[in-house]
């Protein structure tokens, strides 16, 4: 069953959205980069604007653009799923690049796969828009503090 069938997420897309812009205003993502399209338990989606000033060489959106939108969709997935605990960071990300992705938006399907105590291990789907084929999958864990220190 997916995730959005289950329980509510924590926090609303509304209400990681100003969370985000008041507690980090100097983040870009937070600002206008990324849109974050849905939450549930379990999961976010997010867009990517095209733009080309995150093309490189080649006519081609970078990977640094995929891998940021990746981590990106992951933390909002996580938050979601746990509520505001803005201090959850990254203890690993890999990613695999399948294709060269089409020059319009990207869009990110974060799924956590297991949500514990202390760490949350997810995977990513990254697609350009209107496309059915994967650029890039990801897998990533985070790492969730404890809320007593």
């Amino acid at each position: 069953m997916h995730g959005r069938e289950m329980a509510a997420p924590k926090l609303s897309r509304k209400e990681l959205v100003e969370r985000l812009r008041a507690e980090f205003p100097e983040a870009s993502h937070a600002m206008g980069d990324y849109v974050i399209e849905e939450v549930w338990f379990g999961g976010a989606r997010l867009r990517r604007p095209y733009s080309d000033k995150a093309l490189r060489p080649g006519g081609t959106l970078s990977g640094t653009t995929m891998m940021s939108l990746a981590d990106f969709a992951m933390y909002v997935a996580v938050l979601a799923s746990i509520g505001w605990v803005p201090l959850a960071v990254t203890t690993n990300l890999t990613i695999n690049f399948l294709r060269k992705p089409a020059a319009r938006d990207l869009l990110a399907e974060a799924r956590l796969l297991k949500l514990g105590k202390r760490l949350a291990v997810g995977e990513v789907a990254i697609r350009s828009d209107g496309e059915d084929d994967l650029v890039a999958h990801v897998t990533s864990t985070y790492s969730i503090p404890d809320p007593m220190s």
